[in-house]
């Protein structure tokens, strides 16, 4: 009897586990998805709240159905919402790479530094995170306009003769991107690389591999988990960003992020704006999916 108590007590403490997630995704992302993917099928009205009701009670059991696909299909005829897509991919994917060019070396130099060393590497990484985003954003302002401290210092030493027009331009974007989301890529990928056995480097080394070819073959195989962990930090953030392309783009740089901004709160056009929500979401969780099912049939294989 006392087994059995034990077994169900067992059971229920992982199943209450269990539960808290998934209530969590549920409140916070599965019906607030659900409100966005009705308001998506409406039309726009003036009114509040500005869109048609999709579901309209007859009676009884009996609902009427007035949802319209004409939003989907005005996106996918519009070419300023293509190119909005697009365009967001391309920088979001740019700046994924930036980051991943810059913060493997770091994550690598830092994972194999003394544990006294590698921890205060490690509170550098973070330290950003104790400054308010938005703050940090506007200190670039500050360092790449016409009369910063960039452009101040290149001409005190001599570098330029004119200042340089650095700041709303597709180079202040990625360097704001990547800034704001490179301590994303390191964390992940020293969690891989310090959990590396560097002995399989030695014997690489032993059978003849140069530093190089070790590196290719050993320790970029070893961290792909954080690789690939760190990529989607970066890249799914990066994709619908807002922030950094109005402040440091300006008026030119066309991201998905101020997009929804302007059918939300200046056009006032709700319907279509969840549309671009409902797709901008498609875009990402699809390939996320089929990646984690690519990764499931690899596992069952290997086993």
């Amino acid at each position: 009897m006392t087994g059995l108590m034990s077994k169900t007590a067992n059971k229920l403490g992982r199943l209450s586990v269990l539960l808290i997630p998934f209530l969590w995704m549920t409140v916070f992302f599965l019906l607030p998805f659900l409100i966005l993917l009705k308001i998506s099928f409406s039309q726009t009205r003036t009114g509040i709240p500005p869109y048609t009701e999709v579901f309209e009670w007859a009676g009884g059991l009996l609902f009427k159905i007035h949802g319209t696909m004409e939003n989907f299909y005005f996106l996918i005829s519009d070419s300023l919402y293509f190119a909005a897509y697009t365009n967001s991919i391309k920088i979001a994917a740019i700046s994924t790479l930036i980051c991943l060019l810059i913060g493997y070396p770091m994550a690598l130099g830092i994972s194999r530094a003394s544990p006294k060393v590698r921890n205060i590497l490690l509170l550098l990484v973070i330290l950003p995170f104790w400054t308010s985003f938005l703050i940090r954003v506007y200190a670039w302002i500050g360092l790449l306009k016409n009369e910063g401290l960039i452009n101040h210092l290149l001409m005190a030493l001599g570098i330029i003769d004119q200042p340089l027009v650095m700041l709303h331009t597709p180079f202040a974007v990625y360097l704001g991107i990547s800034y704001s989301y490179l301590p994303f890529m390191v964390l992940p990928l020293y969690a891989s690389l310090e959990k590396m056995d560097y002995s399989l480097l030695e014997a690489a080394a032993d059978l003849g591999a140069k530093p190089m070819q070790a590196f290719l073959s050993v320790t970029i195989p070893q961290s792909m988990p954080g690789i690939i962990a760190g990529s989607m930090l970066v890249f799914i953030p990066a994709i619908g960003e807002f922030v950094i392309p109005d402040l440091l783009g300006g008026a030119n740089t066309l991201m998905i992020g101020k997009v929804l901004w302007n059918e939300f709160f200046l056009n006032r056009d709700w319907p279509l704006a969840s549309a671009v929500a409902v797709i901008m979401l498609v875009i990402l969780v699809l390939p996320l999916v089929l990646w984690q099912r690519h990764q499931q049939v690899l596992e069952e294989r290997d086993q």
